[in-house]
């Protein structure tokens, strides 16, 4: 299946700015003004939702806008660009991608009602039901299992060592509650994680340390008087970064 095209939240084909601006080779900046110069024709056939996305730069992670484009949005915005080569040949896989997709989606589409008997239907209703109450099950365990750990942390005696702490904690947990494992402030941890390269100066993760499985982040939206929908990073630390932390800091003897 190609890349260009997506399936979106409600399972229809869509494409974005970003892979646009790839086929193209155009700067995405460019794309995004040009979305936005056209943005009334483009919503003649629907919405266009704009997300904002993290991506990593050699300073850090930053976040930037990207714009999600059905196939007559995709479509028409092609033919805002000058037709050179590239361009052409990019609309053609671009329209392959999106056929593609709608092959695939029908291949996926269930026999229709016409066509099944009572047996069959009431067999899918079981099957149906069967799987409501798998997934409402396992929910009922995933809660059970979150409140169990969220206990056994608060309860923790001063004397358990930072092993067994490790052990009962989340995968991965707020800077906040690493440090009073850890025995220290949020403040200086923060501060800490700075100094040894594991945060950025706005305490966001590096996505080395992501991937080095250390640390994670939570992305969540929040509203600027001045500058609209804004993108806020936490950041997270893992089990194995605990267990790190507890280490470097132990060898450079920091002090809590």
């Amino acid at each position: 299946m190609n890349s260009i095209v997506i399936l979106n939240d409600t399972g229809r084909p869509v494409t974005t700015s970003l892979a646009i601006a790839e086929g193209v080779e155009r700067p995405h900046k460019n794309i995004i003004e040009l979305i936005r110069e056209n943005i009334a024709d483009l919503e003649a056939f629907g919405g266009v939702t704009f997300e904002t996305r993290p991506f990593e730069t050699p300073g850090g992670m930053q976040s930037r806008e990207v714009a999600i484009l059905n196939e007559h949005h995709a479509t028409l915005l092609i033919t805002f660009l000058r037709n050179i080569g590239i361009v052409k040949e990019f609309k053609k896989r671009l329209v392959k991608a999106f056929f593609e997709m709608r092959d695939e989606l029908n291949k996926r589409q269930p026999p229709s009602a016409e066509n099944l008997s009572r047996m069959d239907i009431l067999k899918m209703a079981l099957e149906s039901e069967s799987e409501r109450v798998r997934l409402e099950q396992e929910n009922r365990e995933k809660e059970a299992l979150i409140k169990a750990q969220q206990s056994n942390i608060i309860q923790l005696r001063p004397k358990a060592d930072f092993a067994d702490k490790v052990a009962i904690a989340p995968d991965a947990i707020s800077v906040a509650n690493a440090a009073k494992i850890l025995g220290t402030g949020q403040r200086r941890l923060f501060a800490y994680l700075r100094r040894i390269g594991w945060v950025s100066r706005r305490n966001e993760p590096y996505q080395a340390k992501i991937e080095a499985g250390l640390l994670d982040v939570k992305l969540g939206n929040w509203s600027h008087p001045d500058h609209g929908l804004q993108q806020s990073v936490t950041a997270l630390i893992t089990g194995k970064g605990l267990q790190k932390l507890q280490e470097l800091m132990a060898t450079e003897g920091v002090s809590a």
